[in-house]
């Protein structure tokens, strides 16, 4: 799978999002207590060894270029992380998962907001029909601290997606994550030992298998958008969902609910209906921003979607 053809990047990314929900998986494992903390540490950590095989793709003579920006995102991303786990241990993976797909619509309001891009009415749409999608699958009686977590991690999801485009353009992506990660460190660390947790070896296990399924979708998304138009395949990115779905029920036994299947559809057909829209598009039309942000390789797990949020934006960033 080479990702040369638009059915093997297909593919890549339907594989790659069945690796992220394996992901989630490992932090659903941990018991709602958990230190979270102390779980983020050893995530980012372990991340860095992962990259280090990669260390070829750094820019040694820049490393810390757009430092100020680069420190930003990290400690967002920080957040983001705390709340997914949150979200993750006390909510069902579905739901979750569900709930991180406001990630894209957010960046089409934020876009909006502080870029001054133009929504179109289908952009417009989804933005509504997400919204609505959302409190169609939460119902007033069941938010909560855990739903609240969830959507926190979609926030700062979207924040650094659209924050990318400050970032130096020569970077790769390689040398934006591992700088991202490295950025985290301290923080994290500092929060650990405030935490004061017990060491608990399940925290390092469950830490490790996430970190490694989500380099492993992050290699499938740059395989799958490197040769081929990301309109033409990033439809592929919500087959997360039904992952999602499938290993929740299989699983955990979390069997879903009309309320949530409805919910479902409410946030992603807009968002398939634009990635069709942009792959009828001829180039010499042109694109809007915003729809390309919420579009191309914008999935639904908030802290794992670095990678190729970031090669979204980048894509979508004022020349």
């Amino acid at each position: 799978m080479s990702g040369k053809t638009v059915n093997s990047a297909i593919l890549l990314l339907v594989i790659g999002n069945a690796m992220a929900i394996l992901s989630d998986v490992f932090i659903k494992l941990l018991d709602p207590g958990a230190p979270v903390f102390q779980f983020a540490f050893l995530r980012c950590v372990l991340t860095l060894a992962f990259l280090l095989p990669l260390a070829r793709k750094l820019d040694r003579n820049n490393l810390f270029g757009g430092l100020k920006i680069h420190a930003i995102r990290a400690h967002i991303h920080l957040v983001g992380i705390v709340c997914m786990v949150v979200a993750l241990t006390n909510l069902p993976l579905a739901t979750a998962n569900a709930l991180f797909y406001a990630a894209p619509i957010l960046v089409m309001v934020l876009s909006a907001v502080f870029f001054s891009e133009k929504l179109t009415p289908l952009s417009v749409t989804a933005v509504f029909s997400g919204f609505a999608g959302i409190i169609v699958i939460l119902r007033p009686v069941d938010f909560n601290w855990a739903v609240i977590a969830a959507l926190g991690s979609a926030f700062a999801l979207a924040i650094n997606a659209v924050m990318v485009r400050q970032l130096p353009k020569e970077q790769t992506t390689v040398h934006k994550l591992f700088l991202n990660y490295l950025l985290i460190v301290p923080a994290a660390a500092a929060l650990a030992l405030w935490e004061g947790a017990a060491w608990n070896p399940q925290i390092l296990i469950s830490a490790a298998g996430s970190a490694l399924f989500i380099l492993g979708y992050n290699i499938t998304v740059l395989l799958a958008y490197r040769q081929v138009d990301a309109n033409q395949v990033t439809s592929a990115e919500y087959t997360g969902l039904i992952w999602a779905v499938a290993i929740g029920w299989i699983w955990f036994g979390e069997v879903p609910d009309l309320w949530f299947l409805a919910g479902s559809l409410m946030i992603v057909v807009p968002l398939v209906l634009i990635g069709l829209r942009h792959r009828k598009r001829s180039p010499a039309r042109g694109f809007n921003p915003a729809e390309q942000a919420t579009t191309q390789g914008v999935g639904n797990s908030s802290a794992r979607r670095q990678a190729s949020m970031a090669k979204v934006c980048e894509q979508s960033s004022p020349s």
